[in-house]
């Protein structure tokens, strides 16, 4: 069911004694109440941490991402089964009004080479400090420490601790913008699961997503390996959509496995692949810029008594971490001309299976989460009226690259506008 959207300009009036709480601090929340308090309405902020904003300036140690200026229908791709419910709202605040707002903020963006939209400087905490001095402007109320826990027995009140105990609060209209379940010591820790679900809200299992899969390594290939990013290459998902295109880029062997940019734009099909059949198998080209018939040449000489690592390099050009990550997974190679020939086809072709995905927690994002069929078109709860729910906790994913931000955001002012039009037409008489 596709969300209705809410357009960037979106500055309608609401009631002005009407009070709204917003329960996460992440980017989907302060984005509603930025909507929100812009429109006039008594909003309060809710987060379990001390501050608000802990993983979007975790997210942004790195370089700040905040979106990606490829063109939107390749841009909505990236969101894979869930693009038809995020179009509207992603439409209505996309890439260029992101930058927009935040030029607005004082803080100018730019174009990496990538695509990726950064922040002149690269960072996330003077863009997070211009935002929150704009909505303590516009009266926001920011309540730290306060952890939800659900609703009380009769489900008029909703429950916080807090440093001063519990508290048991109402609003007129309510956004849920708690996050997934990935960085639970930043906030996201999925806790809220249970008390929708015992609200009668249907929510999907939270799974790693954006995540690195484990492997079983030799010792020496771990020891000497582990932690060394392997140079580009292309993959795809063996076993996949047979039109699935190879993807190149990077990614790093881990103690465990691998991780790293490539690995979590596949991460989804990644996932799909091992809780089908226990395992997914990654299809690796370990020379992406030359073909096929190329490579088969270059190895029909032989290797004579070089060695292994010391042919591949001199013939091929192949990096040592490659030739070592051929050796792991196909063995001793053969000299003679039919192993030559397995050879050049392992080298476009390199079968890699991975047999778990590594814990929820370690992950960048997660999928899962409430289901959209759970929501009216506007994004309020069905079981719950009054409450709407926006960012992570919705059953979508995306990979990095300004994805994950893009959709909060965007979620987070389509949620404001449902609030606002929720409390008009409540006040109108409306149903």
């Amino acid at each position: 069911m596709p969300i209705l959207p809410v357009p960037a300009g979106h500055h309608a009036s609401a009631p002005s004694a009407a009070h709204v709480m917003i329960i996460g601090g992440g980017p989907a929340g302060l984005m509603a109440a930025e909507v929100l308090s812009a429109a006039g309405l008594s909003v309060n902020l809710y987060d379990a941490m001390a501050s608000v904003g802990r993983k979007f300036l975790l997210a942004g140690k790195g370089g700040m991402n905040l979106t990606h200026s490829e063109p939107f229908p390749v841009f909505m791709t990236r969101y894979g089964e869930r693009a038809e419910q995020l179009r509207g709202m992603i439409e209505a605040f996309d890439a260029d009004a992101l930058r927009a707002w935040a030029q607005g903020l004082g803080v100018a963006t730019f174009v990496g080479s990538s695509g990726r939209v950064f922040p002149t400087d690269m960072k996330a905490a003077p863009l997070l400090r211009a935002w929150l001095h704009r909505l303590r402007t516009q009266g926001v109320r920011f309540h730290m420490r306060h952890c939800w826990q659900g609703w009380d027995p009769s489900g008029e009140f909703l429950r916080f601790t807090t440093p001063e105990g519990e508290q048991l609060l109402q609003a007129d209209a309510v956004v849920l913008a708690l996050g997934g379940g990935s960085w639970a010591r930043l906030g996201s820790d999925g806790a809220w699961v249970p008390w929708l679900r015992q609200r009668g809200v249907a929510v999907a299992q939270l799974q790693p997503a954006n995540c690195g899969f484990e492997r079983p390594w030799s010792d020496f290939f771990r020891h000497r390996f582990a932690g060394h990013p392997v140079p580009t290459v292309a993959a795809r998902v063996q076993g996949g959509a047979a039109s699935a295109p190879m993807r190149q880029g990077q990614f790093v062997v881990t103690e465990s496995g691998v991780e790293g940019s490539l690995i979590y734009a596949l991460s989804s099909a990644l996932r799909k692949q091992i809780h089908a059949s226990g395992e997914a198998v990654l299809e690796l080209d370990l020379l992406p810029d030359r073909s096929a018939g190329w490579v088969a040449q270059a190895l029909a000489s032989g290797r004579g008594s070089r060695s292994w690592t010391s042919f591949l390099q001199s013939r091929l050009g192949l990096d040592p971490l490659k030739a070592a990550l051929l050796h792991e997974v196909l063995g001793k190679f053969q000299q003679q001309s039919p192993a030559m020939d397995a050879l050049a086809r392992h080298i476009k072709h390199l079968p890699l299976s991975l047999q778990a995905t590594r814990p929820i927690d370690e992950a960048i994002s997660s999928a899962g989460g409430v289901q959209f069929s759970a929501m009216h078109p506007d994004g309020m709860l069905q079981a719950c009226p009054g409450v709407f729910c926006a960012g992570e906790m919705l059953d979508w994913e995306a990979p990095t690259g300004g994805y994950l931000l893009t959709a909060c955001f965007a979620s987070g002012r389509m949620a404001a506008g449902s609030v606002i039009a929720y409390l008009q037409n409540r006040q109108s008489g409306g149903a």
